[in-house]
């Protein structure tokens, strides 16, 4: 019996080790843009391609100096696709292989996504958007589901608040609907050239914290209304969408459970 007690004793402390371990993987970046600091919790573990591919761009520098080149009031603010280099017209930036969508998170007010083509589930590369309100009605079930990767930390929201209330002119192409600070309709009736002053610019996103943590204090939404056997969406068939980490903390707990039974 003692011998048991010792071996079920060491299962129990080995099973809380893993779930020590099992920890989401929270890499914290901070977006830099003309009108404040925002920091972002990416969720690594749930999303991990895309978080992988979101962290290339932003090791690589390839966000310094990236527009938001699109604003829709009470819906997004998008980015990541154009660099302005101190002329018009903006350029491109360049990509590479698109990644794999992962749609277990809800587009909830406050999220980051990928943005991608119509009709083609798993073709983000390197433009994002925020959430601006609560668009999981349609985004999450429109074009496979869209996936968020992230949550704006903080007062962080505050920064894209002030972004949604700038006025939006149409430039042509993707700056069709862009946000521009300083600038007004009689500008642009007057053709007032337009400045990187007036540009919403995004100077740098960075990483932060790159530390394996756990914050109690963000809870993901997750994706419930994709049919749950889309091939869209990863772990379907397993019911495990969204929810890795909380099924082997389930899995782990009862074993914990067990083996403290065992040891009476």
């Amino acid at each position: 019996m003692l011998t048991l007690a010792k071996s079920t004793s060491l299962q129990a402390m080995g099973v809380l080790c893993l779930l020590a371990a099992a920890s989401a993987h929270a890499t914290v970046v901070e977006v830099r843009t003309a009108l404040g600091n925002v920091q972002i919790n990416l969720f690594d573990e749930e999303t991990p391609e895309t978080v992988e591919n979101f962290l290339d761009y932003v090791n690589s520098g390839a966000y310094a100096n990236t527009v938001v080149h699109r604003l829709e009031p009470g819906f997004v603010a998008q980015s990541g696709g154009f660099v302005y280099n101190g002329m018009f017209p903006l350029d491109s930036v360049p990509t590479g292989t698109p990644v794999i969508n992962e749609p277990t998170l809800s587009n909830v007010r406050g999220t980051i996504a990928m943005a991608k083509l119509a009709s083609s589930p798993d073709s983000a590369t390197s433009q994002w958007f925020i959430n601006l309100s609560d668009n999981s009605a349609n985004l999450d079930v429109q074009n496979g589901g869209f996936t968020v990767f992230g949550q704006v930390l903080g007062n962080g929201m505050e920064v894209f608040d002030a972004i949604e209330a700038l006025p939006r002119f149409d430039l042509g192409g993707a700056a069709s609907s862009i946000p521009l600070r300083d600038y007004t309709s009689t500008d642009a009736s007057n053709e007032v050239e337009i400045t990187g002053d007036n540009l919403v610019i995004i100077t740098d996103i960075v990483v932060t914290d790159s530390a394996t943590v756990t914050n109690p204090d963000i809870v993901p939404v997750e994706n419930t209304l994709l049919d749950a056997g889309s091939p869209n969406v990863p772990g379907s068939n397993n019911n495990s969408s969204g929810g890795g980490s909380l099924g082997f903390f389930l899995l782990s707990l009862a074993l914990v459970c067990r083996c403290v039974k065992f040891k009476r």
